[in-house]
């Protein structure tokens, strides 16, 4: 019997969840991330009681939990940008490796982007480092798309990400005449 999987979006009290996450991601993918995970270990603990009790109730970010037989084995943040267009973005994503064939990510992704879509987003857009051709794989097996953007990455410059797109889909059809 496989494990069951649920995601969860944050609650206010979970920092120390946050945490947990956030250092374990940074320690297996130090280079996916904008942070270090020397900035996560030194940070004080309070900050990620703020991150969670924020990213609980707000209406522009938000973290979702990834949950296996209810221990937490991955997150993603979801977010509108401040500034126009308002774009909606996924990222931030990681799943334990010991439980990724259990299709966490996809779960994280569909969950992340639904929250978006609620709050009014009809795109879906996720930079993804031009080096890591798993996580391009990933996400285009997800109904991602090429932009045709693309940007120096800020922690290394020497390495560049593309922009991926995906739509999505309407939930009110046309009504013949």
């Amino acid at each position: 019997m496989s494990p069951s999987l649920t995601v969860r979006r944050i609650a206010a009290d979970q920092g120390a969840v946050f945490r947990e996450l956030r250092t374990a991601s940074l320690r297996e993918a130090p280079y996916a991330f904008g942070a270090t995970l020397e900035d996560a270990l030194s940070a004080d603990a309070a900050s990620f009681d703020v991150i969670a009790a924020k990213h609980a109730v707000s209406l522009t970010v938000s973290t979702f939990i990834l949950y296996t037989e209810g221990h937490p084995a991955g997150l993603i943040e979801a977010h509108f940008e401040d500034a126009a267009p308002r774009r909606a973005f996924v990222c931030e994503l990681w799943v334990a490796p010991a439980v990724r064939h259990l299709r966490g990510g996809e779960l994280l992704v569909d969950t992340a982007s639904g929250w978006l879509a609620n709050e009014g987003a009809t795109e879906i857009y996720a930079w993804v480092a031009d080096s890591n051709r798993n996580a391009m794989r990933f996400y285009e097996a997800l109904g991602f798309g090429p932009t045709g953007e693309h940007r120096r990455m800020a922690r290394a410059p020497e390495q560049a990400e593309s922009l991926l797109i995906r739509h999505v889909p309407s939930t009110t059809s046309a009504v013949d005449s």
